[in-house]
């Protein structure tokens, strides 16, 4: 029975993956398409955090969305994805750590994931307690990918000679 069990295993983790890779890789592009058509919007997001100076505030809202994006495309083909699950396991901490320092110092601010983020209207109210379940559930994504990067449909199966 056990041996049965484990043939099932072995024969569903590589399509768990290859889902969990997809749909991380659709949240990254999307995340990164929706900010490069205006930098300046995805600097003033990230400057709202009040934690580097606008200068660096600038520059990093200025190369995140290529990230994502860079992130969504190697997680969609499969390429290299045990180091992208993890580079975007750490991003994916860093924007937690970001939303929970915001949320802990009474900041008032759209996290800018999907959206121009920075300062809310009047009567808008955060989400941060969403927010950061959001970015949890993809953390867990992308450990999965770090823990079992083997997936259906991808380059690294190719690279390797996998069926």
């Amino acid at each position: 029975m056990e041996t049965s069990r484990q043939t099932r295993m072995a024969v569903a983790w590589p399509w768990i993956g290859t889902a969990a890779r997809v749909v991380l890789g659709v949240v990254w592009l999307i995340a990164g398409a929706l900010k490069v058509g205006d930098l300046a919007a995805s600097a003033r997001a990230v400057h709202a955090y009040q934690v580097m100076s606008y200068d660096t505030a600038q520059v990093v809202g200025a190369v995140q969305p290529f990230l994502e994006i860079a992130l969504g495309l190697l997680l969609l083909i499969g390429l290299s994805t045990r180091l992208t699950a993890a580079i975007s396991a750490v991003l994916m901490v860093v924007f937690i750590a970001g939303i929970a320092s915001a949320w802990a110092r009474g900041l008032r601010i759209d996290c800018g994931c999907f959206s121009d983020g920075g300062a809310l209207g009047q009567g808008e109210s955060t989400a941060y307690g969403i927010d950061i379940l959001r970015d949890l559930a993809f953390l867990a994504l992308s450990g999965l990918l770090v823990w079992r990067p083997r997936t259906r449909f991808s380059f690294d199966g190719v690279l390797l000679g996998e069926k």
